[in-house]
């Protein structure tokens, strides 16, 4: 594993931090302080696109109808763009995490709000046709405007254990009809469509599982109620309902023969064995900035001469660093096509850990003045503990791996 990282994502780690510093920090903060989203028409979205952000990771090609920009200006825009991702057809899930800490680090409520397909993109490339991808992702490689795509699997009674969904599928014809209810679906109400995950029959267990792209509009599809949250308030997380939602055969990803035996199942654990290492990430860069901080702190108010207090700052330091190595490592043997379950588990259960105990120490630290409710640190406190539930709670983490490692029994 070669842990150098080439200098085309040097490039995009530096506009990354100057964007941060600019831009990303300040809505984050606005967003925290008004106790809600940002909205879909924040200029900071459309800033977003005329950056080159907010674009899928699917660099097309399989559509014989693409033709590709017509204007010389779009084809240059084009060429630059596809010549940067294709530097990711080797590793884009070791690009992801490396891109995705730095993004965290100036605020992850704003980075799982910047636009794009967002989660649902993997679950689409893993499973979907070729008349699929370009149908869901083309509209996102040079987006017009801020276009969102989102993902539902979580629901009232199952969350971690993907296992249990209820969220019901059946055939009616030339149609899918769904029935239930999701929750904490980010960007869902303002996505142009949301891959929802459902079951044909409970009593098949994984074998049941179907996953759909529901478009916005669709009948049936509503009931959307942003929900509160102690942080992250910069992005949407939504809770809806499916009636009666009719959804075309065509929007079955992959179609009625990949979907067959346990490929839904598959491709849900597909898409958390590639989105787990990135949340992982994304801790580490919510726990750098929480460290960073804190030694800021502690410089200006004469802390550093306590040996106990830099013993502290630097054991939290070297937690971080190593959380990210196995964030890293599992990103790595997700690009070589290899099993990476025990390794997505074990970044996704230790970088959470790592990062709310170096925002633990800056309360600590901070004392008083950490109560106030006015300091990046009490913020990055309360955005800090998302990280241990999304994606599969700790706990689940930890049952996987003893699955893995010790043959720990299913039931």
């Amino acid at each position: 594993m070669n842990l150098a990282l080439e200098d085309a994502l040097c490039n995009r780690l530096a506009r990354i931090r100057a964007l941060g510093a600019a831009r990303i920090r300040p809505v984050g903060l606005e967003a925290d302080r008004a106790g809600a989203p940002l909205p879909p028409d924040h200029p900071f979205f459309a800033e977003l696109v005329r950056l080159g952000l907010g674009r899928t990771r699917w660099l097309g090609g399989e559509d014989p109808d693409d033709a590709g920009p017509t204007t010389t200006e779009a084809r240059r825009e084009r060429s630059e763009r596809d010549e940067e991702t294709r530097g990711e057809r080797g590793s884009p899930s070791f690009t992801g995490v490396v891109l995705a800490e730095e993004l965290a680090y100036w605020d992850r409520g704003v980075a799982v709000a910047f636009p794009g397909p967002g989660l649902g993109e993997p679950p689409i490339l893993a499973m979907g046709t070729p008349e699929q991808k370009q149908r869901f992702l083309g509209p996102f490689r040079a987006p017009d405007r801020p276009r969102w795509g989102s993902f539902a699997m979580t629901e009232p009674g199952a969350g971690s254990d993907v296992a249990a969904i209820r969220t019901a599928c059946r055939r009616d014809g030339a149609d899918w009809v769904l029935d239930g209810d999701k929750s904490f679906a980010a960007n869902a109400s303002r996505a142009d469509w949301i891959v929802v995950f459902a079951t044909c029959d409970p009593a098949l267990g994984r074998a049941g599982h179907r996953a759909f792209v529901v478009e916005r509009g669709t009948p049936g599809l509503g009931d959307f109620r942003i929900e509160r949250k102690m942080g992250l308030e910069a992005y949407e997380s939504t809770s809806f309902t499916l009636r009666g939602c009719r959804v075309p055969a065509a929007n079955l990803l992959g179609g009625e023969e990949r979907q067959s035996g346990r490929a839904g199942f598959k491709g849900a654990m597909q898409s958390f064995n590639a989105t787990r290492p990135m949340i992982g990430a994304m801790a580490v860069g919510i726990g750098r900035a929480a460290l960073d901080e804190t030694l800021a702190f502690a410089r200006s108010h004469d802390r550093l001469g306590d040996p106990r207090v830099r013993d502290r700052l630097e054991r939290s330091r070297r937690k971080l660093q190593a959380a990210r190595l196995l964030c890293w490592r599992a990103a790595w043997l997700a690009d070589q096509q290899r099993p990476n379950v025990l390794e997505a588990s074990m970044a996704k259960a230790v970088a959470p850990q790592a990062a709310f105990e170096a925002a633990a120490l800056g309360m600590e630290l901070l004392g008083e003045e950490g109560g106030r409710g006015d300091h990046l640190i009490e913020k990055l406190f309360r955005d800090v503990k998302a990280m241990d539930i999304v994606e599969g709670t700790g706990q689940i983490q930890r049952v996987l791996m003893a699955r893995q490692l010790v043959g720990l029994p299913r039931d």
